[in-house]
């Protein structure tokens, strides 16, 4: 029997033939650690280990994305451990304001096919949308990694995902990842790779692949993968030299399950709080209240997601009754949305302009909601307290939903964010 593309690349990096449900131990090529997390692992390398060294320091990224600017004391000091030791150890460190480790990593061209990945972040799956093997691990893996090379794994089982058509106008990856997650649930892939291809990937561009991949964590996947395309080729070859070859699943691999999704069927959806089993039709529960609109996080704070948000919003104002706030996934993103005039669309409409980071979507600063507070956000995940208020709610939708809710005032129908792009004649 054929093997799965993660079955190909793990056996390449544990130097075994091995299948799924085997425990091996596998090289790795990049180990990323955030701020979140990373000074943990580096007291227990210091403390445990009794050295501030790492097996490769090219291979070993710090990222200051979580906390930066630090907005209190703790942080700054937390901060100020990973700066020290990236000095000690000679490794790359991004600090504040370069951006969110999933949308600066991709860019720099740090990670490419057949890589096998490790961040302790758990949307490190995203990387999988380059075809390898990307994967969020806790404290002790990653200082373990940092240390050896190496890390133990369980060799996912895959389900397959067939993709066909393309999506209708005002119709986004994001919808089509929380269709995905209703299909198959939230814990559908629990410790599974999603193996995702077929006709319909062709139309998706490199950042709406990201946005797929990003979102397999919450049904659970160990990981995500994509073949490499076209596409794919064409990203790469703008960010690096030297492009290794794919790697892809044999025709009789074996799969646990089987997906196909039409793209040309889909439509806008959202996911209600405070669970992503709560997945609703934009249409059914448009109207809805909503304070606070958020873009951004590693899901959604790519370049396309400011494109389309701007489209909404040029010539247009901020409702009132709402705050929008609006957070470039990277400098390079930021950057490039001042060039190509989105800032100055989002300033004129009335938001708020935040340094690129992960504060908003996890709670820590920069778009606390307050109690009773409704937040429409293009994040990943809306349980109980994610933004940093136990007593707010948040809902989940896509870029275009964000920005004709933060004009018309409260959660807006499909009918709506077509309304705002053709009233300007886009």
């Amino acid at each position: 029997m054929g093997k799965t593309a993660i079955e190909k690349i793990i056996s390449n990096k544990s130097h075994k033939d091995a299948v799924a449900g085997d425990i091996v131990i596998a090289d790795l090529d990049l180990i990323m650690a955030q701020d979140g997390n990373a000074p943990l692992a580096i007291k227990m390398l210091k403390e445990e280990l009794g050295t501030s060294k790492v097996f490769d320091h090219e291979k070993v990224i710090l990222v200051i994305d979580h906390c930066g600017p630090a907005p209190n004391q703790g942080a700054a000091n937390l901060q100020q451990i990973m700066r020290q030791f990236a000095e000690d150890a000679n490794i790359k460190l991004f600090d504040s304001g370069e951006g969110v480790s999933h949308v600066l990593l991709p860019e720099k061209g740090m990670v490419k096919p057949g890589d096998f990945v490790i961040g302790s972040d758990s949307h490190t799956v995203t990387y999988g949308a380059l075809n390898c093997f990307g994967t969020g691990m806790g404290s002790t893996d990653i200082t373990t990694g940092m240390y050896t090379g190496q890390a133990w794994v369980r060799v996912p089982e895959s389900i397959k995902v067939n993709l066909r058509g393309s999506l209708p106008p005002y119709v986004s990856a994001k919808d089509l990842a929380l269709e995905m997650i209703r299909a198959i649930g939230v814990n559908g892939a629990t410790n599974m790779c999603l193996e995702i291809s077929g006709d319909g990937l062709k139309s998706l561009n490199m950042d709406e692949r990201f946005t797929l991949c990003n979102m397999a964590i919450e049904m659970g996947g160990k990981c995500a993968i994509m073949p490499m395309d076209e596409v794919c080729q064409r990203y790469l070859a703008e960010r690096m030299g030297h492009i290794p070859e794919g790697i892809w699943s044999d025709e009789h691999a074996n799969y646990i399950a089987e997906h196909t999704f039409d793209l040309s069927s889909l439509e806008p959806l959202v996911a209600l709080p405070h669970s992503l089993e709560n997945i609703a039709s934009l249409r059914e529960v448009s109207g809805k209240r909503v304070d606070i609109c958020f873009l951004g996080t590693c899901t959604n704070g790519r370049l396309s997601d400011m494109e389309a948000a701007s489209r909404i919003l040029k010539g247009k104002k901020v409702h009132p009754s709402i705050r929008l706030n609006i957070t470039p996934g990277s400098r390079e993103v930021y950057s490039k949305s001042i060039e190509l005039g989105y800032i100055q669309i989002f300033i004129e409409a009335g938001a708020v302009i935040t340094p690129p980071g992960c504060g908003a979507c996890i709670g820590t600063h920069l778009g606390i909601p307050g109690d009773g507070e409704y937040v429409l956000s293009t994040a990943n995940r809306n349980f109980k307290g994610r933004m940093g208020n136990s007593n707010s709610f948040i809902i989940l939708g896509s870029p275009e939903t964000v920005a004709a809710t933060a004009i018309k005032g409260s959660l807006a129908a499909e009918s709506d964010i077509e309304m705002e792009v053709e009233s300007y004649g886009l």
